[in-house]
């Protein structure tokens, strides 16, 4: 099973389909993106969705937010979903590579993301790609 991954340049039924399947494989608060959502995320020049299709079939996706600070570029991975029939077979590392690439060309010197403890293989998937756990307080405020 090797996955082709790809920049999401167009919204297109296929895709919106793919994140009705994918998302609530990924989170079962939020509910999948609207097709003028993911519109609004493949426009966005501070935003690149990945897609992985194995056999021409979208089976995973990741979102990079790269964004410029004064101390530099800084980019963050976010939303990686594989689908779960095809876990375990190299797909979220083909995404995350894409992403890094990606993050690298653009100038950025490090890549953030956050995985929940429960997430046992993703988490052993960041850290044999190299990510390396920080000791940092993540906040977060509800509006």
């Amino acid at each position: 099973m090797t996955a082709e991954v790809t920049i999401c340049e167009t919204v297109t039924d296929e895709v919106v389909d793919a994140f009705a399947r994918l998302i609530p494989q990924l989170s079962s608060s939020n509910p999948p993106p609207t097709r003028s959502q993911l519109e609004i995320l493949v426009t966005s020049e501070a935003s690149t969705l990945f897609l992985a299709r194995v056999e021409g079939r979208i089976v995973g996706s990741l979102t990079l937010a790269t964004f410029r600070i004064p101390t530099g570029v800084r980019a963050w991975i976010e939303d990686v979903v594989v689908d779960e029939q095809a876990r375990g077979h190299g797909v979220g590392e083909a995404l995350n590579r894409a992403a890094l690439d990606l993050a690298r060309a653009e100038g950025a010197i490090t890549v953030e993301l956050t995985s929940r403890p429960s997430r046992e293989a993703a988490n052993r998937l960041y850290l044999r790609m190299g990510f390396v756990v920080r000791d940092t307080n993540v906040y977060r405020y509800t509006l």
